[in-house]
């Protein structure tokens, strides 16, 4: 096999066989391909696509490029979660407890943020001493014994696609659903799971901002998984907005406390009930998602929820001080009102604006080496539909940097717009 031949073919919009994807992938994953010859083939799957059988084999073919985690010593139904990723997006902070307290094993693998907040990862550090690297013998018999174990995924686990995605990043070709799919799903197979429930967002604040790109992308990451046996699901879920009130760490995380507890509704529980619902009808656990929502609202109500969120944080090292009394997490040293300057009901919230405000405030990263401030962020007062009255507190604004305190004031402002008629936001748009 030729490399140019391979790349004239899908130039020429031929449809690649699995031999061929597969010779392009690990040739330039060992190094014998050159940049130039696999920027020439990304960019001709960028502009030509491919089939769902070609991003089902290039899946697969970086999910081998290196390890695939047996999670066979784990009891039962293993499910996992994806989401690509949003502003104020806590889920997996209330999801996984919420769906391991139901009696489903939940086996995670998260990385750590950048761009407006940390990651999963990030924000599991508000809990001082949480360990998000533990032995994979320590991993499983956390599963085994709490039903929930997230940890720091390895640079291990599909190494092809760190090598591919850098090349995406500066060739102009990270917008293509073949290659995002296969990003996405090679390392969620590689994860072990038996279930796979996708969190895909679209609007402003997420990486497809229209509903079909959304769909899109979301049809395709479950033919991956059908393909290669696995359970899936996949909720389109809005990011015209924050997904929850609060947008940093240490303030997600008390949201994400706070509705454990019972005392915190809204989008961000919404979500969580939807996801977790498809994972429990996933495992069996429930017939329906309407007995399975039915099940997880009553692990908030008696408890058992926050419960398994304690044992979650005590298991891997954290102190579970905050989840007995979240509001230790309001620690920034500088904490300024945002007020509104006009009358009416909300229409917009630009979950971007949001975002960059907290993002500047110290809250997230650029590089995967800067240092994030855990106590930084945006706690949101209002959200689209709200009537508020001018001089009336829309956001408040938490940081440890008052360098940066007016340009973050000023965004948040801008991110809010009024109208004279309340405006109906809709969160989840389609389940697949």
């Amino acid at each position: 096999m030729k490399v140019y031949d391979i790349i004239a073919k899908k130039r020429d919009c031929k449809v690649l066989p699995k031999e061929e994807i597969d010779f392009m992938v690990q040739g330039y994953t060992r190094g014998t391909i050159p940049d130039y010859q696999m920027s020439a083939f990304l960019m001709a799957v960028f502009i030509r696509g491919m089939n769902s059988r070609e991003t089902s084999d290039l899946t697969v073919s970086m999910l081998h490029s290196g390890e695939i985690v047996d999670l066979s010593g784990i009891k039962g139904f293993k499910v996992d979660k994806h989401s690509t990723g949003g502003v104020g997006d806590t889920t997996t902070l209330v999801l996984a407890p919420l769906v391991a307290s139901c009696g489903v094993p939940l086996a995670k693998m998260s990385g750590r943020g950048l761009g407006h907040t940390g990651g999963t990862l990030d924000k599991l550090e508000s809990f001082p001493g949480f360990k998000v690297e533990i032995p994979k013998k320590k991993f499983m018999e956390n599963v085994n014994k709490y039903g929930i174990a997230v940890v720091g995924q390895t640079a291990d686990i599909a190494p092809a696609d760190k090598k591919i995605y850098a090349l995406r990043d500066v060739t102009a070709t990270v917008n293509s659903i073949p290659l995002i799919a296969a990003s996405i799903m090679s390392k969620k197979l590689a994860a072990g799971s038996d279930g796979i429930v996708l969190d895909v967002k679209t609007g402003i604040g997420a990486f497809m901002q229209k509903l079909p790109d959304s769909v899109r992308l979301a049809k395709a990451m479950i033919e991956i998984g059908k393909m290669n046996g696995k359970k899936m699901n996949a909720v389109i879920s809005d990011m015209d907005q924050p997904l929850g009130d609060a947008v940093g760490n240490m303030l997600e995380v008390r949201e994400a406390i706070l509705t454990l507890m019972g005392e915190k509704k809204g989008n961000l529980l919404e979500i969580c009930l939807t996801l977790g619902s498809l994972m429990l009808a996933q495992a069996g656990r429930c017939r329906k998602t309407s007995e399975g929502r039915v099940l997880l609202l009553s692990q908030i109500k008696n408890g058992k929820a926050l419960l398994k969120m304690k044992e979650f944080i005590k298991a891997q090292g954290g102190e579970t001080k905050a989840i007995d009394n979240p509001d230790r997490l309001l620690c920034a040293k500088t904490v300024s009102a945002v007020k509104s300057k006009k009358d009416g009901f909300i229409t917009r919230c630009d979950s971007l604006k949001v975002g960059k405000a907290s993002f500047i405030l110290g809250a997230g990263r650029e590089t995967k080496d800067d240092v994030i401030d855990l106590a930084a962020g945006v706690l949101l007062e209002h959200r689209i539909g709200d009537r508020v009255k001018k001089g009336e507190v829309l956001a408040r604004i938490y940081t440890n940097r008052t360098k940066p305190l007016k340009e973050a004031e000023a965004l948040v402002l801008e991110a809010f717009e009024f109208g004279a008629k309340k405006k109906v936001s809709k969160l989840i748009h389609k389940i697949l």
